[in-house]
């Protein structure tokens, strides 16, 4: 199932004809009711079922040939919680059913593209938008049509006030669009910010880094690995730790033997720096724990951000001072 995307937008579209979902910070999920089970699948095609046992226990309500779109979430403390999210996904499937008990799922629908058999997604959302609330309001939580509104002034203050909530901001869709499967026929407006952040490290190699190890601004020091480096910045990364090496390299070379009987060369030194730089881990947004080499000193970086930790901060340049 090829779901619809949004293209991201810097200000509120405003006019006639428009509809406003707060844009909530989960992974995106469809799902289908056949006429014998339930199916999950991710944004990427991979069915999930087996993580989410709560969210395919409610859909056994829905009409058989039945499809949803949505986000799965996971509410704390009166917030989403993305991590949570993400530790239901990569959930075995004995430890789900655990999860599922003390951490339980939500799943907010905001379209749907089959009903009881009839495919409908040629509909204009409007039409759509009403058959998905006659659906879901009678069985409720855990599934629930996301919030709507066509007022802009309303959906402005949904913007401004629904972060503390995790909400990471607005999707805009035209009342009479049918679903745009596969295309970027959606808008997206998302909080973002643009700061400094300190680089602890970096994935991939010294001559090909693949992605940077921040630390944010104002937040909870927690690593994370930004969106992949354009090729510029991968260009201009890998320049900066040549450099460093070839630095160390030469204070090594240059530095006294502390004593007679070390064996130790600036070979070996690098070699011994680099099993131990290998063995750090962070948790990257779908990947898991992976490696990453890190910086002493750190580097600083300008960075765009949102109000949640997801989607990963994006690097827009190396400080020009380092």
């Amino acid at each position: 199932m090829r779901v619809a995307l949004a293209a991201a937008v810097r200000t509120l579209p405003r006019g006639a004809g428009l509809a406003y979902e707060p844009k909530f910070d989960g992974h995106r999920l469809v799902v289908v009711r056949t006429a014998e089970d339930v199916v999950l699948q991710a944004r990427s095609g991979r069915i999930v079922t087996s993580a989410f046992p709560d969210l395919a226990a409610a859909a056994l309500q829905l009409p058989a040939a039945t499809v949803l779109d949505g986000e799965v979430v996971v509410w704390h403390a009166g917030r989403t919680d993305f991590a949570l999210v993400q530790r239901r996904a990569a959930a075995t499937a004995a430890r789900a059913a655990v999860l599922a008990q003390s951490l339980p799922a939500s799943y907010a629908a905001f379209d749907v593209l089959e009903l009881a058999g009839l495919d409908l997604r040629a509909r204009p959302y409007e039409r759509r938008r009403a058959l998905l609330v006659d659906l879901l309001l009678p069985l409720g939580p855990p599934l629930q049509p996301v919030p709507m509104t066509t007022d802009p002034e309303l959906a402005a203050t949904w913007y401004e006030t629904l972060p503390a909530s995790g909400i990471e901001g607005l999707v805009v869709k035209r009342l009479d669009q049918a679903y745009p499967a596969g295309r970027r026929g959606w808008q997206k407006l998302r909080h973002t910010d643009v700061r400094d952040a300190a680089v602890i490290g970096y994935t991939g190699t010294p001559r090909r880094p693949l992605a940077l190890v921040l630390v944010l601004p104002a937040g909870d020091e927690t690593p994370l690995v930004s969106s992949p480096l354009t090729a510029a910045l991968r260009a201009e990364v890998a320049a900066e730790l040549a450099s460093r090496t070839a630095t160390a390299t030469s204070t090594a070379s240059s530095t006294p033997t502390a004593t007679p009987t070390s064996t130790a060369t600036p070979t070996s030194t690098a070699r011994s720096a680099a099993a131990a730089t290998a063995a750090a881990t962070v948790t990257a947004i779908g990947l898991g724990e992976v490696p990453f080499r890190p910086l002493d000193p750190p580097l600083t970086a300008e960075v765009r951000y949102t109000s949640t930790r997801h989607p990963p901060p994006e690097v827009l340049r190396l400080r020009s001072d380092l």
